[in-house]
């Protein structure tokens, strides 16, 4: 039987249900052309990882190789669903020839290929001689939201406990970083209080920022069959364009891109003034009302309707039905995260479910959600600057149990100043501080903002790159040293999704030639290093995924996330288990903070807090005068605005995001054949009313220009809001095609802004300054 298209068919057919019933299964399966599903020699357990949905799959082998997928319909995030890009790139993107198979290193300015003994033989030359010349802070590590639990666990310890580095970071930070810093500020912890069965119980779904249509394809199927059915919910979107989730809105505020915290507080008010409050809620389980009432009271909705180019009314309507709805479920992604003062109007989010009172209800919660798979896992382990176990930096006695942990001295691990974020990493290797840089399964040289600078940087002689990944991405062509990594399928780990469901994914291939999973590396380069604890035993003696795991359950027990009750055997046996779920128990919590309870008390806090606008920390000395213990806190700031406006030489407001066929920088959705048809090069979009103002016309081609650089590609007119341009970020720096006279830049971060959110530390890639002028006819 031919299998449907489903980059035609994005979300699959309808599965209709009823608020409260069950989601109905669906099971979506791809395998390469000619086979069926007799034709498989054996299905391995996994989930996908192309979004941060964590759909669970079986990979289908042949021979000895992955030859498809399907979905699981026994697992709750997808009911046996699977998007586009899980059933096209998920193992097709493995499987090509271009794969790197052996290590390569720098010769005479070429990279030539190596034996693993002399690629990792400079890697720790290089590492020792600088540890020794200059110390630990001359070492900085970048990683991704793409490895496995196991993995940044290892990379944790290893940066931390072996080198005593403060210079760690992920391309999470670009990602979701905002998420992680709504959630601590608010509640205390990090972790998502609401889950994806909320969808089914919900009145009303919020959307902040959040195109789930393209981002997260099996969990707008999800809500498409809610709509199919009865009593479905309303839709309220903010989103500066006419997404499909837009499209079926009850309500669309079409927000001028860095302007969501005006939006934000104009809502809050609305709650406010019509008395739309659970008082006694309020009373007894948050603090900082009367300051959250100040920063809102100026928001009138004309006032906001004003700054943010949407309806007065519109912003009336959408705060009634989150006002007298009884179940309303929020998610909010990147056009929050990404954009002028993020983490103040992640926050208000919160803000509206705290005084409503509607967390730990089914249907009533909030996804400060995901983009990257894993994500979560690098945010829990600490690989990403923060403590392990979302322990508290600042908090001695959180630092004293690692220590404890890992039998070394507590000032081993860097605790005396901020964890060096991504954006401020970069500026060291760029100033020449950091002199010894290990990137892991990710691509700046694409994704980071600003991009003649990054690539400048990488460039830079000062720096020893090191690059381990799947393909010679456009990173690797600047690194020193290339590590070839095995990937999803040719290796086992554990990942845990936007809900907290932990998955397990079995080995299901060998890795291509002497590619090997970046836990193997680690571990490899930890032990050349030889890393160990203060008894003189090995800092990392594992010797496999199964053993990390087993000592990341000691590190998080009693944590927040903790994990001590959930086995490899349990995720064998079971599809997805949520944390937490400590050791003994058998079932786990699927949302957060039903009793009210937050972990603000000063001892188990993740962190004491930051001032919204300015980023300042709270410090523990005044945290504790606040008496939060157990109380969550309602926190806002004033309104500032982008950080670069339009102005005459540059009057549009540029905006990057996602296309429904592509996942970050194309390093696996590009080498799919159905999804780079689908979605081959990159377009720019402004809306009708600029295009007739200015004369430009659908399908020319047009060049947009920052202060920081170009970009040309293909003009769509498009609904979206007056004074905006849109690009999606995953194309890199293509050459023109084959006979062009002309070398045109076409990565949409040539232009995007070195500026970040004061709290999250996240790049402002939502808004920037750009004029737009014409190239000529379409090609």
């Amino acid at each position: 039987m031919p299998q449907p298209d489903r980059t035609a068919d994005i979300w699959g057919g309808r599965k209709p249900f009823g608020r409260g019933e069950p989601w109905p299964t669906r099971v979506d399966t791809a395998l390469a052309d000619g086979l069926s599903e007799h034709d498989v020699d054996r299905w391995v357990r996994s989930a996908c990882v192309l979004c941060s949905s964590g759909c669970g799959c079986d990979i289908a082998v042949k021979d000895g190789r992955m030859v498809g997928i399907r979905g699981r319909a026994d697992d709750a995030i997808n009911r046996g669903r699977l998007g586009p890009k899980g059933l096209y790139a998920s193992w097709q993107g493995m499987r090509n020839a271009d794969r790197l198979t052996t290590p390569l290193v720098r010769e005479g300015g070429e990279l030539v290929p190596a034996s693993w003994d002399e690629a990792m033989g400079r890697i720790v030359r290089r590492s020792r001689a600088l540890l020794d010349e200059v110390g630990p802070l001359s070492h900085g590590f970048y990683t991704s939201g793409q490895l496995f639990l196991e993995e940044y666990y290892a990379l944790a310890v290893l940066g931390k406990a072996g080198i005593g580095t403060p210079h760690m970071d992920g391309n999470t930070r670009l990602c979701t970083a905002t998420a992680a810093s709504a959630l601590k500020e608010t509640f205390g912890a990090d972790g998502q209080p609401a889950c994806y069965e909320d969808v089914d119980e919900c009145e009303a779904l919020f959307l902040y920022g959040h195109n789930m249509a393209a981002t997260q394809t099996v969990l707008w199927s999800r809500v498409l069959d809610r709509l199919a059915g009865p009593n479905p919910p309303r839709i309220v979107v903010v989103d500066p364009r006419e997404t499909p989730v837009a499209r079926v809105a009850d309500v669309h505020l079409a927000v001028r891109p860095g302007t969501n915290l005006a939006l934000m507080l104009a809502l809050v008010r609305e709650v406010l003034q019509n008395d739309w409050v659970d008082e006694p809620y309020v009373a007894a389980h948050t603090l900082g009302l009367d300051e959250l009432r100040e920063n809102a009271e100026e928001w009138t909705p004309e006032r906001a309707a004003e700054v943010c180019g949407v309806d007065a009314d519109g912003i009336r309507r959408a705060a009634r039905i989150f006002g007298t709805a009884e179940r309303v479920l929020s998610t909010v992604l990147q056009g929050f995260y990404q954009s002028s003062q993020a983490t103040a109007s992640a926050c208000q989010v919160n803000n509206l479910h705290l005084l409503r009172g509607m967390l730990g209800r089914p249907g009533a919660g909030i996804l400060q959600m995901n983009g990257q798979p894993t994500a979560q896992n690098n945010r829990e382990c600490g690989a990403d600057g923060d403590l392990p176990g979302f322990r508290n930096w600042e908090n001695p006695d959180h630092v004293a149990e690692l220590a404890a942990l890992w039998g070394v001295d507590p000032l081993k691990i860097p605790h005396w100043a901020d964890p060096t974020h991504a954006l401020q990493l970069f500026r060291y290797v760029e100033q020449g501080s950091i002199r010894f840089l290990w990137i892991s399964a990710t691509n700046p040289a694409v994704s980071m903002p600003q991009l003649a600078r990054i690539r400048d940087i990488l460039r830079a002689s000062g720096a020893f790159v090191v690059v381990q990944d799947l393909y010679l991405t456009e990173t690797a062509e600047l690194a020193d040293v290339v590590l070839p990594a095995a990937g999803w399928g040719e290796k086992t780990g554990t990942f845990t999704n936007a809900t907290r469901t932990v998955h397990l994914s079995e080995k299901a291939v060998d890795p291509p030639g002497q590619a090997r999973s970046d836990l193997a590396i680690f571990l490899d380069y930890a032990r050349r290093m030889d890393f160990r604890r203060d008894d003189g035993r090995e800092l990392l003696p594992w010797d496999g995924p199964e053993d990390v795991y087993r000592a990341w359950q000691e590190c998080s027990r009693g944590r927040p996330c903790d994990y001590t009750g959930i086995s490899y055997d349990d995720l064998r046996s079971h599809s997805g288990v949520r944390w937490p779920r400590r050791e003994g128990e058998e079932q786990s919590v699927d949302r957060l903070y039903a009793d009210a309870v937050f972990p603000t008390h000063v001892d188990d806090c993740e962190t004491y807090g930051h001032d919204l606008l300015t980023g300042a920390s709270v410090g523990e000395q005044a945290f504790t005068a606040l008496r939060p213990d157990g109380r969550a806190l309602l926190k806002a700031a004033p309104y500032a605005g982008p950080h670069e406006p339009p102005d005459d030489a540059y009057p549009f407001r540029f905006t990057t995001g996602r296309s429904v066929y592509h996942f970050h920088t194309r390093t696996k959705t590009g080498r799919a054949p159905e999804l780079a048809d689908a979605a081959p090069a990159v377009w720019v979009e402004i809306s009708p009313t600029d295009a007739e103002a200015h004369g430009f016309e659908d399908g020319e081609l047009v060049e947009v220009r920052s202060r920081r650089g170009r970009i040309v590609a293909p003009l769509r007119v498009a609904d979206i809001a007056a004074g905006t341009v849109f690009a999606p970020f995953h194309y890199g720096y293509w050459d023109a095609p084959e006979g062009a006279e002309e070398r045109h830049p076409t990565a949409a971060n040539e232009l995007t802004i070195t500026e970040w959110d004061p709290v999250s530390k996240q790049p402002v890639f939502k808004t920037a300054a750009v004029r737009i002028d014409h190239i000529g006819p379409a090609r």
